[in-house]
């Protein structure tokens, strides 16, 4: 009874107190009230028009946000392709081997898979020239040599000394430029692009001087490395510290006139490439390959005794022999280069010579693309020559050196 009385008391005084303080407490606090306007002020303002310039500038928002939604991420590299093909061409005479000069564009003639196409390029390239000498650097190529030099010089004068002509020679500051790669198991650079004279006499001195270590003729990975580049020794004569370095090729070369000058035997031991992949790499790169093939003199002398493969000491067999042959023949006509099989070395200043009359004597002729061509497809290159200009093509008195095929690479895929 007394708990009833004082609860009722208390909630008396409660609301006592509540209607001293105003409604407001029992019901919740009422909502603000806006001000009234005063004046001759309306109480909704009409917007204000937008200026020309806050215009364009919502049109140019709203086109970016459009093309914003509109792109495509690409993860993947994007690869640049060029609409233009580039030939290198010589015209020589097919009876005397002289090479033609002073022929303008009408003269000429490209082909593509036997349709004509319009020549859309043509110029006679300045004299400077970029090379790349690759020398067999191995035990068989010394023995190779011994039939040539016997007991009076070591069997390696065989492949260094075109290289130290040509270097000697034919390399002519300030614009001319060449590199050097020797190879026996692996391709080794021995200097990179040069055209100083003391670096050129110490190449010569160190593959003179020096000695083959291995027998292996890696012949292909050692085409590759100079063409397209790739993990390699440091440069010998750059005295660095580190064991490997990333070599770029002949191809990243920013030069007009490029080209590749082999000398080897054309024997293949075990390269990771296999001859259909340099095959392609020499087609793709469209770099001209001269060969002064080596070990003809071995072979001639020695053929009575060689058996018809390689026998179990190593000794390369007469198909062999005959296999390096028709590689080398190969690689020089499908980049548009030349081969010389040299024998004696009184044969040496005359290819050197003809190598470099080549070289200096092409002509850069260009044609633009159709359409997109096929990824790993092959289109037969042909270019004719009208040497007197009366509207016939001078097949049979004139030869036209180039590359017999444009070879389009395979796209590449990230894995």
């Amino acid at each position: 009874m007394k708990n009833y009385f004082a609860r009722t008391v208390l909630f008396l005084i409660i609301l006592i107190l509540a209607g001293a303080a105003g409604p407001e407490l029992i019901f919740g606090q009422a909502r603000p009230q806006r001000p009234t306007p005063t004046g001759n002020e309306k109480r909704n303002q009409r917007p204000t028009p937008k200026t020309e310039e806050e215009l364009r500038k919502e049109a140019e928002e709203r086109e970016r946000l459009e093309l914003e939604k509109k792109a495509l991420v690409e993860d993947d590299v994007v690869a640049v392709e060029t609409n233009i093909v580039n030939i290198d061409a010589v015209v020589y005479n097919r009876r005397t081997g002289q090479v033609i000069t002073g022929l303008t564009k009408e003269n000429f003639a490209v082909f593509e898979n036997g349709v004509r196409k319009q020549i859309s390029s043509f110029s006679t390239p300045e004299t400077p020239i970029t090379v790349t000498l690759v020398l067999e650097y191995s035990k068989w190529s010394e023995v190779f040599g011994r039939a040539s030099g016997q007991i009076f010089e070591p069997g390696i004068y065989e492949t260094v000394r075109p290289v130290a002509y040509f270097l000697s020679r034919f390399i002519k500051p300030p614009n001319d430029y060449a590199s050097v790669i020797a190879f026996d198991m692996r391709p080794t650079p021995i200097t990179d692009f040069t055209n100083d004279p003391n670096r050129i006499r110490q190449t010569i001195d160190l593959l003179l001087r020096s000695s083959p270590a291995f027998r292996e003729n890696n012949l292909f990975d050692a085409i590759k490395l100079a063409l397209i580049g790739g993990r390699a020794d440091s440069i010998v004569l750059e005295n660095t510290e580190e064991r490997y370095m990333e070599y770029q090729g002949m191809v990243d070369v920013r030069s007009r006139r490029r080209a590749i000058i082999l000398v080897a035997s054309g024997i293949d031991t075990f390269s990771r490439t296999n001859y259909g992949e340099i095959r392609r790499v020499v087609q793709e790169s469209g770099i001209p390959i001269y060969i002064i093939s080596t070990g003809n003199l071995f072979y001639k002398k020695y053929e009575p005794w060689l058996g018809a493969t390689d026998s179990i000491s190593g000794v390369p067999g007469r198909l062999t022999f005959l296999q390096a042959k028709n590689q080398m023949n190969t690689f020089a006509r499908e980049s548009g280069g030349a081969h010389f099989e040299m024998t004696f070395p009184s044969e040496i200043p005359g290819y050197l010579q003809s190598i470099d009359g080549l070289l200096r004597s092409q002509y850069a002729l260009a044609y633009d693309l159709d359409e997109r061509h096929a990824p790993g497809k092959r289109y037969k290159l042909e270019v004719k020559v009208d040497v007197n200009g009366d509207g016939n093509f001078d097949d049979r008195q004139f030869i036209v050196q180039h590359r017999p095929f444009l070879s389009i690479p395979k796209e590449d895929r990230k894995k």
